[in-house]
């Protein structure tokens, strides 16, 4: 059986020492379901074309090229030697420029994983850098030309190997101000926060990536088998928001605890009669118990 297909094959270097690795596809979308785009009226597959906006031809892909725009209508032709040619850094190269401690690292910029694995020559070289970077607790920052573009890669101890990590750049990575400007400033009561804590306790676990299923591959999955048996499927309640007024009580049943129940209570009187009553139908219970086998033998 063949081994995976490397994605990229080059050198790692940190000082002087480097080693030739290759980078491998650590996460694929291949096994998701896909669709396919159909015209509703024919139920033919359509297909997708690249059409001149001038003259309406179609344009094959050898004749596709890359263009930026400078003025409105006016584009600079960019081909893909020219491209790599003016980078400046070698594309064949991952060169370490410092090491970080791992606790500093932000996964909010984590772009694409890729395991990074010694290519034939060098593993002592590489198990050296693994080694060392897991006893330091530090992860490398290289940069390197990666599918025609450079980009900034974070490498990790991982496993026997190393996981290497493309990350997005400063610009791409949205403030989280914008995201949470309208939040407001609110004190949380004690009870409110201390219902909170409990249930996180009582959920505390281990990550494990076996654990989570797709739930949406296979409800579609579902959807397709139930349309071709046609038949529906029933339909979901859509989760509702906790009102503020409803927070403590939802919290206290999500904790099992629930609202403490008050009951009235009771007077000699009433407990008396309570009692009578229990007595006087003790008797009844035992008549009837004593007619049933006659009516059944009847």
């Amino acid at each position: 059986m063949a081994g995976p297909r490397a994605n990229w094959k080059g050198y790692i270097k940190f000082g002087e020492v480097s080693c030739p690795v290759a980078l491998y596809t650590a996460a694929s979308s291949s096994e998701r379901i896909a669709f396919n785009t159909l015209n509703r009226k024919t139920g033919n597959r359509v297909k997708r074309e690249f059409i001149d906006s001038e003259t309406g031809d179609p344009v094959e892909r050898e004749d596709q090229v890359k263009g930026y725009e400078v003025e409105n209508g006016q584009y600079v032709v960019l081909e893909p030697e020219e491209v790599v040619a003016a980078v400046p850094e070698s594309n064949k190269t991952l060169k370490i420029e410092a090491f970080i401690p791992c606790s500093q690292i932000d996964t909010t910029y984590f772009d694409k994983p890729y395991y990074l694995a010694p290519d034939k020559m060098g593993t002592d070289a590489f198990l050296l850098l693994r080694d060392g970077m897991k006893k330091q607790g530090v992860a490398a920052i290289a940069r390197t030309v990666l599918f025609r573009r450079l980009r900034t890669v974070l490498i990790r101890a991982h496993g026997k190997g190393l996981i290497a990590s493309t990350l997005n750049y400063d610009y791409e990575v949205r403030s989280s101000e914008k995201a949470f400007e309208e939040l407001p400033d609110l004190k949380i009561e004690a009870e409110l926060l201390e219902l909170a804590e409990h249930i996180i306790a009582t959920k505390k676990g281990s990550f494990d990536a076996s654990a989570f299923d797709d739930r949406y591959e296979a409800a579609v999955a579902e959807l397709v088998k139930a349309k071709i048996e046609g038949r529906a499927l029933p339909k979901r309640k859509a989760p509702v928001a906790s009102k503020p007024s409803d927070l403590l009580q939802a919290l206290r049943e999500s904790a099992g605890i629930g609202a403490k129940e008050t009951k009235p209570k009771r007077t000699a009187a009433n407990a008396n009669r309570g009692t009578g009553r229990q007595k006087a139908a003790k008797p009844a219970a035992k008549s009837k118990q004593a007619v049933a086998p006659t009516r059944r033998a009847g």
